[in-house]
């Protein structure tokens, strides 16, 4: 057969591929650039990136579990100043579209952020970190709660005119809902999940192992719970789904895409093999090519139930 079509569409921005790079596992692009050909995946998402530069958690801050990793790196980064100054001019080198993964502690974080990054040519669009403490309201987690969720994506909706994903936290009671409030407040495109929490024990100090207590759980040991969610959701709403949790191959990413996934980003498989996306890319085309499939979209949503 001829060669399979495997471009998506998230928002508005045309993936040559439905395999994007998670947030926090791949840098800014350029780290990464010695290891795999960034033509050759669908997207690149940046670092979780603040207002001011992050030094993160203190160490230890992974440590490996049973099918995963635990990670309290603390949303590490150089601040918006020195990622345009230093990171924007290599972007521009490359035609692999770059979303810019934003965080903030407050409304007026988002907001100013999402106004900063609008202007920039390079940046194809914004993936929204809602999994954050509100300090200015007790703490609470932007996305563990539909009313402050819905505030903070149509801050961000009102401050920017580029496509806009949501990244969605697994740890709350219903996705679903959470899933209907930011598109109700302006999203464009669903990303799930977030990394579930845990900790790690240390049995002969009896101590936590992370410094922080606490972690994201991202791996394999995720999958079957990030698979679940993503049918959920991609149910539930109109707008594109892109699945995370645990994939490391091509067969899982295909999963997620019958499950109702639009693309899919890989996390943790960068750790253990950078090349991962471009590899899962290309075995996604090999899986297309043996099945005579024309079409990538021809699998979206296509998992097959009795309801």
């Amino acid at each position: 057969m001829t060669q399979p079509n495997l471009s998506v569409d998230i928002a508005g921005i045309t993936l040559r591929n439905p395999v994007m790079t998670a947030s926090g596992t791949f840098g800014y692009g350029s780290e990464f650039a010695p290891y795999l050909d960034l033509e050759k995946i669908g997207a690149i998402i940046t670092k979780g990136l603040s207002l001011k530069p992050k030094a993160g958690n203190p160490t230890p801050r992974i440590v490996e579990t049973p099918g995963g990793m635990l990670n309290a790196i603390g949303l590490q980064n150089v601040g918006i100043d020195t990622f345009i100054g230093e990171k924007v001019p290599y972007l521009r080198k490359i035609s692999t579209p770059v979303i810019v993964n934003l965080y903030g502690n407050s409304l007026e974080e988002y907001g100013e952020l999402a106004g900063r990054l609008d202007g920039i040519a390079e940046v194809a669009g914004i993936e929204v970190n809602i999994s954050c403490p509100n300090v200015k309201q007790g703490g609470i987690v932007f996305g563990t709660d539909p009313k402050a969720a819905f505030e903070v994506v149509d801050l961000v909706r009102r401050n920017t005119g580029k496509p806009m994903i949501v990244k969605l936290s697994p740890n709350v009671t219903d996705v679903v809902v959470m899933a209907k409030s930011c598109v109700d407040a302006g999203a464009d495109a669903l990303s799930l999940i977030n990394t579930l929490t845990g900790m790690a024990i240390d049995l002969k100090s009896r101590r936590p192992i992370l410094a922080n207590i606490t972690g994201g759980l991202s791996g394999p040991a995720i999958k079957p719970v990030a698979l679940r969610m993503v049918w959920q959701v991609a149910r539930a709403v109109t707008v594109p789904v892109i699945g995370i949790g645990g994939i490391m191959t091509a067969v899982d990413a295909l999963e997620f895409i019958l499950a109702g996934a639009t693309a899919v980003q890989i996390g943790t498989a960068n750790f253990l093999d950078p090349s991962a996306a471009e590899t899962i890319a290309a075995g996604i085309e090999t899986y297309l090519v043996e099945n005579g499939i024309a079409d990538i979209r021809e699998l979206i949503g296509a998992l097959k139930t009795d309801r």
